[in-house]
């Protein structure tokens, strides 16, 4: 569609990992200084552990991508339109996929609009920023590269007109510890006006081997993208990890519900980190947890919203009930 409109130039913002004290090197020094071993999975998002993960969103194994992009493009037009939706904010943005759905519903809703990709990786928020910028002239394109925990303030004010939509997709927020989605999602609530919209994509428990296979492809990209933290660790903080010496494992917990990711050592061996002054001793089958993906129901989406100060608006899930995507607006 013809709009008249050029490309407009766009923006990024860049929120270096390290000034406040709790990066890379802090959370290793507190993963693995004694067992049990766990290291956030924000530190896969280099960019190498960024273009892994887009393609493990187009493996057969992968449901979630899929589902949910068919989701939004279902619902995307008509909420845009009824809420007058103008900027979309997308936290954990990546390249930007999914967010089509909802640009090509503001702009057939007569709205250039501004589109705030914010990601831990700044080469993922400039390549979806040059690609976007041609795909939809007149689009104003303001990228915030951070951490969630610490540069959700960096987020800019909203600009344009109509009311603000933010994004959590690809069930994202199943990553966080259950005791931390509430302060997170009271900083995201901090981000929305009385008319504005949060949007989240959540995996819906359901079987297990459907939802494990999801994090253990056949074609062992997962196992990869699990690898990559301790290439990101040896690369920053000098560490001697051999990636050879460890194997994915997913493992699926009906407890919480979730799925856990781990990194289990072959051998007995001791890891140098020396930009931290720490070794790491591991005896052979011993894991590191690198990621937890929680799964919902809509029972359990309601009282996370409800312990945020959020309230759930509308609910949408595919046919099978794999995936869920919700609204939510202040309380």
């Amino acid at each position: 569609m013809s709009t008249g409109l050029a490309p407009r130039p766009y923006r990024l913002d860049v929120h270096p990992p390290d000034t406040t004290g709790e990066g890379l090197a802090d959370d290793v020094r507190r993963g693995l200084a004694a067992p049990p071993y766990v290291l956030p999975p924000k530190h896969f998002y280099d960019e190498h552990g960024s273009d892994l993960f887009e393609r493990i969103t187009r493996l057969p194994e992968y449901y979630q991508s899929r589902t949910e992009l068919a989701i939004l493009r279902a619902i995307a037009p008509g909420l845009v339109a009824r809420r007058g939706v103008g900027e979309i904010v997308e936290l954990g943005s990546g390249a930007s996929r999914k967010t089509a759905a909802l640009l090509d519903a503001m702009r057939e809703d007569g709205r250039p609009g501004r589109y705030i990709p914010f990601d831990v990786c700044p080469e993922a928020i400039l390549a979806a920023a040059g690609r976007l910028t041609g795909a939809y002239p007149g689009l104003d394109v303001h990228g915030v590269a951070g951490d969630f925990d610490h540069h959700l303030g960096g987020v800019p004010d909203p600009a344009a007109p109509g009311s603000r939509l933010v994004a959590f997709l690809g069930g994202t927020i199943g990553n966080l510890e259950p005791a931390d989605r509430t302060p997170f999602l009271r900083r995201v609530a901090r981000l929305l006006g009385d008319d504005d919209l949060l949007l989240v994509g959540t995996d819906l428990a359901g079987d297990p081997e459907r939802i494990r296979a999801a994090y253990d492809d056949a074609e062992g990209v997962t196992a990869e993208f699990n690898l990559n933290v301790l290439r990101v660790i040896n690369r920053e903080l000098g560490a001697g990890f051999d990636l050879d010496a460890f194997d994915h494992v997913a493992v699926y917990d009906p407890g919480p519900p979730w799925i856990e990711m781990r990194l289990r050592s072959r051998r007995d061996q001791i890891v140098r980190i020396p930009a931290i002054g720490l070794e790491v001793p591991f005896a052979r089958g011993q894991e590191i947890r690198t990621e937890i993906s929680c799964k919902f129901t809509r029972a359990s989406v309601a009282e996370m919203y409800e312990a945020a100060g959020l309230r759930l608006v509308e609910w949408h899930e595919d046919p099978a009930g794999w995936f869920a995507v919700s609204v939510a607006a202040r309380a």
